[in-house]
């Protein structure tokens, strides 16, 4: 999965250049990020204080968020772009990394077409959407930690205003409290993922056969046995991802008030003005959502795992080791 792409010469110029390139379009966006954090403070410190200043400033507000959206639309698209064609020879170099292995084997492996053509595709287009977020979380992480401990010295709150860094060490604390719980109540997900793709691929392949040989396959008693399984294995995944869901939307929606628990208070008593409030709940979101990655992709996570498994079983089944990668 990853040496026919990033061990090969072949490939080198993709596999470690596109990184490169992923990650500088990252840093850039990650720059833009930090001055609409300044954005909204500035802006809405004019909405609040309407009296102190006049219509220019409002148009001149408007303005700067222009010209800080454009770029970061236009920069959003590339790496959007770029990163597809990236995957794309991922892609391509584990397809026919495998092909030559798959090519030796005489016995018939169940599920190769399908290993070959929509497990690589999937897990490669997985690691792309997951490793743009991993990394653009980082960059994250990096910018707005120093940004978000710096507010903190504006909490209010008994016992928390005390603490250094205390917005930091709760958007971890939540984060982190959120995966251990996310892990529990979805742990059995990626097993059900890994059955599913079996009894999908077994009532796929019968129908393939049945578009050459419609006498010997497809048979109504077999296809609804294979249904059935279908159906009864669908039916444990949509019960186990619907009580996963409401744990997963409860703590979003928790994560996006705790800010205004925190902070909303020193707006009443003057301690701080409504920019600092939203520059606050922005600045918490980001480094929130950067610890929290995990979380918010743990469904593509248990897609991954499972895709991993199926592939791992793929390579050990066509002796796949190592290649002369030269």
């Amino acid at each position: 999965m990853f040496l026919s792409f990033f061990k090969s010469k072949k490939w080198a110029k993709w596999a470690y250049g596109g990184i490169i390139l992923i990650s500088l379009s990252l840093i850039l966006q990650t720059y833009i990020n930090i001055q609409f954090n300044n954005w909204y403070k500035n802006f809405y410190d004019i909405l609040q204080n309407v009296k102190e200043h006049d219509i220019q400033d409002f148009w001149a507000g408007i303005r700067l968020f222009l010209y800080l959206a454009m770029p970061y639309i236009m920069l959003r698209v590339f790496i959007s772009f770029f990163s597809s064609h990236w995957i794309f020879r991922w892609r391509e170099a584990m397809t026919f990394s495998y092909l030559s292995y798959w090519r030796k084997v005489e016995k018939d492996i169940e599920g190769s077409s399908q290993r070959m053509q929509e497990d690589t595709y999937r897990f490669a287009k997985i690691m792309e959407d997951l490793g743009v977020d991993i990394l653009d979380s980082i960059m994250t992480l990096i910018a707005f930690i120093p940004i978000l401990w710096g507010l903190s010295a504006k909490v209010n709150l008994p016992y928390i205003k005390d603490i250094p860094g205390s917005l930091v060490w709760i958007a971890l604390i939540i984060s982190v409290g959120g995966l251990i719980i996310s892990w529990f109540v979805g742990i059995k997900l990626p097993g059900l993922e890994y059955n599913n793709q079996k009894v999908e691929a077994a009532f796929r392949k019968e129908l393939v056969l049945a578009e050459d040989n419609k006498i010997s396959y497809a048979h109504p008693a077999t296809i609804v046995e294979l249904f059935t399984g279908l159906k009864f294995n669908y039916s444990r995944l949509f019960l186990h991802y619907g009580y996963f869901n409401m744990w997963l939307y409860s703590y979003h929606q928790i994560s996006i008030i705790i800010p205004y628990l925190i902070m909303g208070g020193g707006l009443f008593t003057g301690l701080i003005t409504l920019g600092v409030l939203v520059q606050v709940k922005n600045a918490f979101a980001q480094v929130r959502s950067s610890f929290g990655v995990f979380i918010s992709n743990w469904k593509t996570i248990t897609e991954l795992r499972s895709i991993h498994k199926r592939l791992k079983e793929f390579e050990h089944n066509i002796g796949y080791k190592k290649m002369d990668w030269e």
